[in-house]
């Protein structure tokens, strides 16, 4: 397919790599010239706007920052809104389902298709083609463009619903974001008493209490101290707080997201949104007197 792509960043360059390396045409365009030049080097056409990258391909993605992002680029003034080849805009960004819904309505008005296509796993799913692709809009348009989507992850279907896909994605990461926060606190718990941070991921591993956390974050980026597996602190907080403002406009009850909600608030407050979110242990070891791993095990300044 001749695909266009907007937005290279961490997420975003290693799925469009993918894409070229899968044999699509890619037209792409970032605010920042240097990811630019990377993604020509192997084989992309430069853009030099949204609509630029709208005149000349049907099929645009996008994986941006922010809801702001997101609508600036499908909607705003030299969008893909104003391209006049595109059919189909496809958001891999988390924008929650009320900006989606917004965005598919503006689309729509121009006869432009808006495919929600969320994407959860990091930067190391989208390096290795591994990522959940979560995927809402018409079937018809789904199937045009399933094959390309196969080259960046596992694709499930969501549904026809303007939104849909980016519910589903704001309950995964409300599940990622719990596991960091209660698996800190738990590790937090347990050097405070005088265990050893690594014999217990080992042992959560291995029992019940086993999660992404667990698994994933504390062996690679919390117990080395390199806080650095990829997402950035102000990218969870945005999601949780769509996940609490999405569980509210369904009159849910929210005692543990209102709790998760808080902690992100605190880390984002002590961290800044720059951080990695593996760091949300700090503020919850800097309450407790301890630092977990590294070469400083156990209470502070022991």
């Amino acid at each position: 397919m001749d695909i266009g792509f907007i937005g290279l960043g961490n997420m975003g360059f290693p799925m469009a790599r993918r894409l070229i390396e899968a044999g699509h045409r890619l037209v792409v365009f970032d605010t920042r010239k240097e990811v630019v030049d990377k993604v020509v080097a192997r084989g992309a056409t430069a853009a030099t706007s949204p609509k630029d990258v709208a005149d000349q391909v049907e099929t645009v993605m996008a994986s941006l920052p922010s809801l702001q992002a997101s609508l600036a680029v499908a909607t705003g003034s030299n969008g893909v809104i104003e391209g006049q080849r595109v059919k189909r805009f496809v958001d891999l960004s988390t924008v929650g389902s009320q900006m989606a819904a917004k965005i598919h309505a503006l689309l729509a008005a121009r006869n432009i298709v808006q495919i929600d296509s969320p994407v959860s796993g990091g930067v190391g799913g989208a390096e290795k083609g591994t990522l959940a692709v979560m995927v809402s809009g018409p079937k018809a348009e789904f199937e045009t463009i399933k094959a390309a989507l196969d080259m960046i992850g596992k694709v499930f279907f969501i549904g026809e619903k303007p939104g849909a896909a980016q519910t589903m994605k704001l309950a995964n990461n409300f599940l990622s974001a719990t596991a960091i926060v209660a698996t800190s606190e738990a590790v937090v718990m347990g050097v405070k008493a005088g265990l050893d941070p690594a014999v217990m991921i080992d042992v959560i591993n291995a029992g019940s209490g086993m999660n992404t956390a667990s698994r994933d974050k504390f062996p690679r980026s919390v117990l080395p101290r390199t806080f650095d597996f990829g997402f950035a602190t102000g990218l969870m907080v945005k999601d949780v707080r769509l996940a609490l403002e999405e569980m509210k406009q369904l009159g849910l009850s929210m005692e543990v997201a209102d709790a998760v909600g808080r902690l992100w608030e605190t880390v984002i407050s002590a961290e800044g949104p720059d951080s990695d979110f593996t760091a949300a242990i700090k503020p919850i070891e800097k309450k407790a007197g301890v630092v977990v791993g590294g070469a400083k095990r156990g209470l502070a300044g022991k």
